[in-house]
Parts: C-alpha cells; sequence; structure tokens
C-alpha cells in the first residue's frame, strides 16, 4: 500500500493497516445511518453495525469468524448523538484494524458512546440548532430568504465535517494502539467499570416506580406506602429491584427483550388504572 495514503502524520504504515483515507471519509458519510434502524430494543445497534460494516468487511477480509465477533458486538446496545459519533467509529475501527482484545474493544464503546451523546445533545440539539432555528426562523417571517438558507447551509457544513470526527477518532485510535496492546486489561475493566456506573446512572435517572397507595390509620391521617414506608427503609427500591429482575430475565431465563417491554406496558397501564402506581 502506498505511503501517501496513509492516514498517520509520520507517514509511516503500519504492516496491518489496511484502510485508507478513503475508507475513513466514507466511513464519516456513513455515519448518517446511526438511526436508519432505531428500535427500542438496542437502540441505534443496527444503523451503527451498517456504518461499520465497509471497514469490518475490509479488515476481516476471509476471516469469517473475526468478522462474526465484530459484527456481533456492533449489534449491542448504543444511543449516542448522531451528528459527532464518527469520533467513536473511527477510534473502534482502528482498533479493530490493529486487532485488539474484543473486550477492550467493547469496554471502550460501552464506556464513550454516553458522554459523546451527552456533549453531543448538548451542542448541536439544544444549543447550536435552537438558536440558529430561533434566528433564521424570524428571518423567514419578515420575508427574508437569508433566513432557510442560512440554516440549510449550516446544517450542510455539520454533514461535510462528519468525515472530521471519523479521522480524528481513527488517529487517535491509531497512536493509542500500542499503549492498549501494553495495558489492554486494564483499560478494559477501567472501561468496564466507567461505562457500568453510567449505565446505573442512566438507571436511576430513567427508571421511576412509585407507589401512590395510602393505607389509612385514622379518620384523619393516613400513611403513604412510598414517602413513608419504602423511601425511608431503602429509597427507589421499586426501581432497583424491577432492574435487576429485568437484568435476571434477560440474562439468566432468556425472556426476548421485546416481551420484557411489553410486560412493563401492560403492568404500567394495569397499576396505573388500579391506582396502585
Amino acid at each position: 500500500m502506498e505511503s501517501s495514503d496513509s492516514v498517520y502524520g509520520s507517514g509511516e504504515v503500519r504492516a496491518d493497516k489496511v484502510l485508507t483515507n478513503s475508507d475513513i471519509t466514507k466511513l464519516g458519510y456513513r455515519t448518517v445511518l446511526l438511526q436508519a434502524g432505531f428500535n427500542y430494543e438496542r437502540m441505534q445497534a443496527s444503523g451503527w453495525l451498517q456504518t461499520q460494516l465497509p471497514c469490518l468487511e475490509k479488515i476481516y477480509k476471509d476471516d469469517r469468524e473475526g468478522l462474526s465477533a465484530a459484527m456481533t458486538d456492533n449489534l449491542e446496545f448504543i444511543n449516542t448523538s448522531p451528528h459527532i459519533v464518527g469520533f467513536l467509529n473511527g477510534l473502534l475501527i482502528a482498533m479493530e484494524e490493529a486487532h485488539e482484545d474484543r473486550t477492550a474493544i467493547k469496554g471502550i464503546k460501552v464506556a464513550l458512546f454516553p458522554p459523546i451523546a451527552g456533549v453531543g445533545d448538548a451542542i448541536f440539539w439544544f444549543t447550536l440548532l435552537p438558536i440558529l432555528a430561533g434566528i433564521c426562523s424570524s428571518m423567514a417571517i419578515e420575508g427574508n430568504p437569508v433566513g432557510p438558507l442560512l440554516f440549510f447551509a449550516v446544517y450542510l457544513g455539520l454533514f461535510l465535517i462528519r468525515p472530521l470526527w471519523a479521522r480524528l477518532g481513527y488517529n487517535l485510535g491509531t497512536k493509542a494502539v500500542e499503549m492498549l496492546r501494553e495495558t489492554s486489561g486494564r483499560i478494559s475493566k477501567a472501561a468496564t467499570v466507567l461505562g457500568c456506573t453510567v449505565i446505573g446512572g442512566l438507571i436511576a435517572s430513567y427508571v421511576s416506580i412509585s407507589l401512590v397507595v395510602d393505607i389509612p390509620v385514622s379518620d384523619t391521617a393516613s400513611v403513604n406506602l412510598q414517602a413513608d414506608f419504602l423511601d425511608k427503609v431503602f429509597p427507589n427500591i421499586l426501581s432497583f429491584g424491577y432492574v435487576f429482575l429485568m437484568y435476571w430475565l434477560l440474562k439468566k431465563k432468556q425472556v426476548n427483550p421485546v416481551v420484557l417491554i411489553l410486560v412493563t406496558f401492560g403492568l404500567a397501564i394495569l397499576c396505573s388504572f388500579f391506582g396502585i402506581l
């Protein structure tokens, strides 16, 4: 492979390097597929795999088992920011290209996709685009054609810089490969702990179960089962217990996630109807 096609600043080409500048550029543009197969079981997983797949096929070539393992890992749950997800794509593809340990690759993915989601959403969905939309809408209401054209131009610009994020992630990944090889066990453990911590924080933020049952103790007083009893003993114990019940059913009993989602919906509706939750 010609050195002019290297994505490394030093011009050196690793022996195991198979991806070119063109591959990383295409990877960046393919990030628009991230939400193409969105579902409530694994969120953006299928779109994420579609983004990575051409590079994975080139990396693993005739190694069908290696490609199968990589595809399986890339179909695991992910939910992150579509605008800057290319950074994570590039970083993990660099690790795939270097044939890093699969546990380390999965650990880095789980550890990084939540903060990337937080940063990307804060910058694009909650700051840049709402402010820009307000300005451009005001201009459009006044009959100024620059308003919609400006909004379109900025959105187009966000699309055109997608390969930049992929290159940043890829270059970081290639520079970190040697360090990852030397400390892969510790990094994998740290990434897994961080990922579990982040997921635990998300559970605490998004899962809320509260009993609304009041137990009368006299003609003028009653005890709320949630606030006056459960929260005094173990705050959020119902949310905690339900999450681990779902985990046990998924892990130990191999229950289909879709079934658990439907059961959760059904229980929520029934308990709400009867005034339990």
